[in-house]
Protein backbone atom coordinates (compact mmCIF):
# COMPACT_ATOMS: atom_id res chain seq x y z
CA UNK A 1 0.00 0.00 0.00
CA UNK A 2 1.32 3.17 -1.17
CA UNK A 3 0.59 6.29 1.23
CA UNK A 4 1.59 9.79 1.26
CA UNK A 5 0.93 11.55 4.82
CA UNK A 6 0.51 15.05 4.37
CA UNK A 7 0.18 18.31 6.31
CA UNK A 8 -1.67 21.44 4.63
CA UNK A 9 -0.74 24.59 6.76
CA UNK A 10 -3.24 26.79 5.85
CA UNK A 11 -1.37 29.59 7.40
CA UNK A 12 -0.14 33.24 6.60
CA UNK A 13 3.35 35.54 6.93
CA UNK A 14 4.35 38.22 8.89
CA UNK A 15 3.47 41.02 5.89
CA UNK A 16 6.17 42.64 4.30
CA UNK A 17 8.75 41.04 7.50
CA UNK A 18 10.83 38.28 5.00
CA UNK A 19 13.00 37.50 8.23
CA UNK A 20 9.91 37.05 10.91
CA UNK A 21 8.07 35.54 8.06
CA UNK A 22 10.80 32.73 7.98
CA UNK A 23 10.90 32.19 11.63
CA UNK A 24 7.12 31.50 11.67
CA UNK A 25 7.38 29.43 9.08
CA UNK A 26 10.35 27.58 10.40
CA UNK A 27 8.02 27.32 13.82
CA UNK A 28 5.10 26.20 12.15
CA UNK A 29 6.97 23.22 10.56
CA UNK A 30 9.10 22.17 13.56
CA UNK A 31 5.02 22.03 15.47
CA UNK A 32 3.87 19.95 13.04
CA UNK A 33 7.00 17.45 13.35
CA UNK A 34 5.94 17.54 16.95
CA UNK A 35 2.45 17.28 16.95
CA UNK A 36 2.12 14.59 13.85
CA UNK A 37 5.29 12.62 13.61
CA UNK A 38 3.86 10.18 11.14
CA UNK A 39 3.71 13.12 8.48
CA UNK A 40 6.19 13.26 5.71
CA UNK A 41 5.47 16.09 3.55
CA UNK A 42 4.76 19.82 4.61
CA UNK A 43 3.14 22.30 2.34
CA UNK A 44 2.27 26.32 2.41
CA UNK A 45 0.39 28.70 0.81
CA UNK A 46 1.93 30.47 -2.35
CA UNK A 47 4.35 33.47 -1.81
CA UNK A 48 4.64 32.96 1.73
CA UNK A 49 8.18 33.55 2.69
CA UNK A 50 7.47 36.23 0.11
CA UNK A 51 5.74 38.01 2.76
CA UNK A 52 2.79 39.36 1.25
CA UNK A 53 0.35 41.37 2.64
CA UNK A 54 -3.27 41.60 2.92
CA UNK A 55 -5.25 42.84 -0.19
CA UNK A 56 -5.91 45.83 1.18
CA UNK A 57 -2.70 46.58 2.96
CA UNK A 58 -0.58 46.46 -0.53
CA UNK A 59 3.24 45.92 -0.29
CA UNK A 60 5.63 48.85 -1.36
CA UNK A 61 5.98 48.95 -5.25
CA UNK A 62 9.67 47.69 -5.35
CA UNK A 63 8.27 44.75 -2.95
CA UNK A 64 8.90 41.84 -5.48
CA UNK A 65 12.55 43.07 -6.63
CA UNK A 66 13.32 42.98 -2.89
CA UNK A 67 11.73 40.03 -1.93
CA UNK A 68 13.70 37.70 -4.74
CA UNK A 69 15.57 35.82 -4.17
CA UNK A 70 18.34 32.77 -6.19
CA UNK A 71 17.38 29.50 -6.11
CA UNK A 72 19.17 28.10 -5.25
CA UNK A 73 20.63 30.66 -2.59
CA UNK A 74 20.65 31.51 1.13
CA UNK A 75 16.59 30.88 1.44
CA UNK A 76 16.80 27.63 -0.12
CA UNK A 77 19.89 26.78 2.25
CA UNK A 78 17.67 27.37 5.20
CA UNK A 79 14.44 25.24 3.85
CA UNK A 80 16.93 22.23 3.01
CA UNK A 81 17.96 22.53 6.28
CA UNK A 82 14.96 22.50 7.65
CA UNK A 83 14.10 19.60 5.92
CA UNK A 84 17.73 18.07 7.16
CA UNK A 85 16.73 18.55 10.96
CA UNK A 86 12.73 17.51 10.52
CA UNK A 87 12.75 14.63 8.22
CA UNK A 88 10.43 15.89 5.97
CA UNK A 89 9.34 16.78 2.67
CA UNK A 90 8.88 20.28 2.38
CA UNK A 91 6.64 22.13 -0.70
CA UNK A 92 7.37 25.79 1.12
CA UNK A 93 4.59 27.87 -1.01
CA UNK A 94 6.35 29.59 -3.51
CA UNK A 95 9.09 32.32 -3.97
CA UNK A 96 9.94 35.08 -5.90
CA UNK A 97 12.58 34.16 -7.81
CA UNK A 98 15.14 36.10 -10.06
CA UNK A 99 17.58 34.28 -12.90
CA UNK A 100 20.57 35.70 -12.58
CA UNK A 101 20.77 34.34 -16.42
CA UNK A 102 17.67 36.87 -17.81
CA UNK A 103 17.11 39.23 -15.09
CA UNK A 104 13.43 38.25 -15.08
CA UNK A 105 11.23 37.31 -11.59
CA UNK A 106 9.42 34.14 -11.23
CA UNK A 107 7.06 32.89 -8.86
CA UNK A 108 8.43 29.16 -8.13
CA UNK A 109 7.28 26.67 -6.21
CA UNK A 110 10.05 23.93 -4.84
CA UNK A 111 10.13 20.66 -3.51
CA UNK A 112 13.21 20.02 -1.12
CA UNK A 113 13.58 16.52 -0.02
CA UNK A 114 14.75 14.88 3.56
CA UNK A 115 18.12 14.85 2.24
CA UNK A 116 17.91 18.33 2.09
CA UNK A 117 17.86 18.39 -1.52
CA UNK A 118 16.06 20.85 -4.03
CA UNK A 119 13.90 17.77 -5.95
CA UNK A 120 12.01 19.87 -8.11
CA UNK A 121 11.35 23.77 -9.15
CA UNK A 122 7.95 24.98 -10.99
CA UNK A 123 7.85 28.54 -12.40
CA UNK A 124 4.37 29.04 -12.39
CA UNK A 125 3.31 29.50 -16.20
CA UNK A 126 0.34 30.93 -15.28
CA UNK A 127 0.58 34.23 -13.15
CA UNK A 128 -2.51 36.04 -12.32
CA UNK A 129 -2.77 38.96 -15.11
CA UNK A 130 -2.44 41.78 -14.92
CA UNK A 131 -2.66 41.58 -11.39
CA UNK A 132 0.74 39.70 -11.14
CA UNK A 133 3.64 40.85 -12.25
CA UNK A 134 6.21 38.14 -12.02
CA UNK A 135 7.03 36.33 -15.33
CA UNK A 136 5.77 33.36 -16.71
CA UNK A 137 7.34 29.91 -16.82
CA UNK A 138 7.39 27.89 -19.52
CA UNK A 139 7.36 24.18 -18.29
CA UNK A 140 5.13 22.10 -16.05
CA UNK A 141 6.97 19.88 -13.11
CA UNK A 142 6.70 16.46 -11.70
CA UNK A 143 8.87 15.19 -8.95
CA UNK A 144 9.17 11.41 -7.23
CA UNK A 145 9.00 10.66 -3.91
CA UNK A 146 10.73 7.39 -3.81
CA UNK A 147 8.89 4.39 -2.89
CA UNK A 148 6.09 6.62 -2.87
CA UNK A 149 4.23 7.39 -5.87
CA UNK A 150 4.85 11.09 -8.37
CA UNK A 151 4.30 14.29 -7.55
CA UNK A 152 3.00 17.34 -9.42
CA UNK A 153 3.31 20.89 -8.71
CA UNK A 154 1.12 23.86 -9.76
CA UNK A 155 0.59 27.44 -8.18
CA UNK A 156 -2.76 29.10 -7.26
CA UNK A 157 -4.03 30.61 -11.31
CA UNK A 158 -2.86 27.29 -13.00
CA UNK A 159 -5.86 25.51 -11.62
CA UNK A 160 -7.70 27.69 -14.15
CA UNK A 161 -6.05 25.96 -17.20
CA UNK A 162 -7.03 22.41 -17.73
CA UNK A 163 -4.05 22.21 -19.68
CA UNK A 164 -1.44 22.79 -16.14
CA UNK A 165 -3.56 19.64 -14.43
CA UNK A 166 -3.77 17.65 -17.76
CA UNK A 167 -0.20 17.68 -18.30
CA UNK A 168 0.70 17.20 -14.64
CA UNK A 169 -1.52 13.79 -14.94
CA UNK A 170 0.12 12.98 -18.50
CA UNK A 171 3.75 13.10 -17.18
CA UNK A 172 2.66 10.69 -14.34
CA UNK A 173 1.65 13.19 -11.38
CA UNK A 174 -0.62 10.73 -8.61
CA UNK A 175 -0.97 13.93 -6.62
CA UNK A 176 -1.21 18.03 -7.78
CA UNK A 177 0.11 20.03 -4.49
CA UNK A 178 -0.99 23.63 -5.15
CA UNK A 179 0.19 26.31 -3.33
CA UNK A 180 -2.52 29.39 -3.60
CA UNK A 181 -2.78 32.92 -2.38
CA UNK A 182 -6.45 34.10 -2.83
CA UNK A 183 -7.40 37.31 -1.37
CA UNK A 184 -10.96 37.31 -3.31
CA UNK A 185 -14.49 35.96 -3.59
CA UNK A 186 -13.88 33.81 -6.85
CA UNK A 187 -12.14 31.56 -4.20
CA UNK A 188 -15.52 29.39 -4.71
CA UNK A 189 -14.79 29.05 -8.29
CA UNK A 190 -10.93 27.71 -7.73
CA UNK A 191 -12.48 25.00 -5.75
CA UNK A 192 -14.78 23.81 -8.35
CA UNK A 193 -11.43 24.10 -10.53
CA UNK A 194 -10.05 21.69 -7.92
CA UNK A 195 -12.83 18.80 -8.02
CA UNK A 196 -12.64 19.12 -11.77
CA UNK A 197 -9.37 18.92 -12.41
CA UNK A 198 -9.06 15.76 -9.68
CA UNK A 199 -12.22 14.05 -11.62
CA UNK A 200 -11.44 14.34 -15.33
CA UNK A 201 -7.39 13.42 -14.42
CA UNK A 202 -7.71 11.00 -11.73
CA UNK A 203 -5.46 12.71 -9.17
CA UNK A 204 -5.29 14.19 -5.64
CA UNK A 205 -5.61 17.88 -5.50
CA UNK A 206 -3.55 19.67 -2.48
CA UNK A 207 -4.73 22.90 -2.80
CA UNK A 208 -3.38 25.32 0.20
CA UNK A 209 -4.67 28.52 0.39
CA UNK A 210 -3.65 31.35 2.56
CA UNK A 211 -5.76 32.50 5.84
CA UNK A 212 -7.31 35.19 7.13
CA UNK A 213 -6.28 38.28 6.65
CA UNK A 214 -4.11 37.08 4.11
CA UNK A 215 -6.12 35.28 2.31
CA UNK A 216 -9.95 33.86 2.51
CA UNK A 217 -8.88 29.95 3.15
CA UNK A 218 -10.58 27.49 2.19
CA UNK A 219 -7.91 24.87 1.86
CA UNK A 220 -8.99 21.31 0.33
CA UNK A 221 -7.51 18.02 0.05
CA UNK A 222 -8.94 16.46 -3.33
CA UNK A 223 -9.20 12.40 -3.92
CA UNK A 224 -9.20 11.54 -7.28
CA UNK A 225 -12.90 11.21 -7.88
CA UNK A 226 -13.61 14.56 -7.05
CA UNK A 227 -14.46 14.12 -3.83
CA UNK A 228 -13.38 16.86 -0.97
CA UNK A 229 -11.94 14.94 1.85
CA UNK A 230 -11.32 17.98 3.69
CA UNK A 231 -12.26 21.56 3.57
CA UNK A 232 -10.90 24.49 5.80
CA UNK A 233 -13.03 27.25 6.75
CA UNK A 234 -10.86 31.05 7.04
CA UNK A 235 -8.77 31.02 10.03
CA UNK A 236 -5.69 29.43 10.46
CA UNK A 237 -5.59 25.33 10.03
CA UNK A 238 -3.70 22.09 9.59
CA UNK A 239 -5.19 19.70 6.87
CA UNK A 240 -3.60 16.46 7.85
CA UNK A 241 -3.98 13.62 5.66
CA UNK A 242 -3.42 10.65 4.84
CA UNK A 243 -3.05 9.78 0.59
CA UNK A 244 -3.57 6.31 -0.96
CA UNK A 245 -1.75 6.50 -3.80
CA UNK A 246 -3.10 2.82 -4.82
CA UNK A 247 -6.23 4.91 -4.89
CA UNK A 248 -5.33 6.73 -7.90
CA UNK A 249 -4.19 3.04 -9.27
CA UNK A 250 -7.54 1.79 -8.61
CA UNK A 251 -9.57 4.71 -9.90
CA UNK A 252 -7.37 4.54 -13.67
CA UNK A 253 -8.01 1.11 -13.52
CA UNK A 254 -11.62 0.60 -12.67
CA UNK A 255 -12.92 4.09 -13.65
CA UNK A 256 -14.15 7.09 -11.16
CA UNK A 257 -17.33 5.29 -9.23
CA UNK A 258 -16.12 2.69 -10.83
CA UNK A 259 -17.36 3.93 -13.89
CA UNK A 260 -15.40 6.59 -16.14
CA UNK A 261 -12.43 5.82 -17.87
CA UNK A 262 -10.80 9.07 -19.45
CA UNK A 263 -7.30 7.53 -19.69
CA UNK A 264 -8.01 4.57 -21.36
CA UNK A 265 -10.23 6.23 -23.99
CA UNK A 266 -7.36 8.21 -24.55
CA UNK A 267 -5.15 5.52 -24.89
CA UNK A 268 -7.72 4.07 -27.48
CA UNK A 269 -8.61 6.75 -29.90
CA UNK A 270 -6.77 9.93 -28.99
CA UNK A 271 -4.24 9.39 -31.99
CA UNK A 272 -6.93 9.83 -33.97
CA UNK A 273 -8.89 12.87 -32.80
CA UNK A 274 -7.19 16.16 -34.63
CA UNK A 275 -6.32 19.17 -32.05
CA UNK A 276 -5.95 22.25 -33.76
CA UNK A 277 -5.68 23.90 -30.91
CA UNK A 278 -1.95 22.33 -30.27
CA UNK A 279 -1.04 21.98 -33.67
CA UNK A 280 -3.20 19.60 -34.68
CA UNK A 281 -1.59 16.61 -33.83
CA UNK A 282 -3.44 13.52 -31.85
CA UNK A 283 -3.38 11.97 -27.98
CA UNK A 284 0.05 10.39 -27.40
CA UNK A 285 -0.33 7.52 -25.06
CA UNK A 286 2.04 8.43 -22.18
CA UNK A 287 4.96 6.41 -20.40
CA UNK A 288 2.85 5.44 -17.06
CA UNK A 289 -0.37 4.42 -19.36
CA UNK A 290 1.41 2.16 -21.81
CA UNK A 291 3.26 0.33 -18.84
CA UNK A 292 0.22 0.09 -17.00
CA UNK A 293 -1.71 -1.64 -20.33
CA UNK A 294 1.79 -3.97 -21.11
Amino acid sequence: MRTLAIAALQTSPVPHDLEASWQRFADQVRTTRALFPHVQLVVVPELLLAAEGPLLRPAPADWMERAAVTVPGPLTDRICALAVETGLWLVPGSLFERDPADGLVYNTAIAVSPQGEIAARYRKVFPWQPYERAAPGHEFTVFDIPGTGRVGLAVCYDGSFPETYRQLAWLGAEIVIQPTLTTTRDREMELVCARANAWTNQVYVVNVNAADPAGVGASVVVDPEGIVRQQAGPGEEILVDVLDLDAVTRVRRHGSAGLNRPWAQLARYGDTVRLPMYGGGGFRTPDWLREAQA
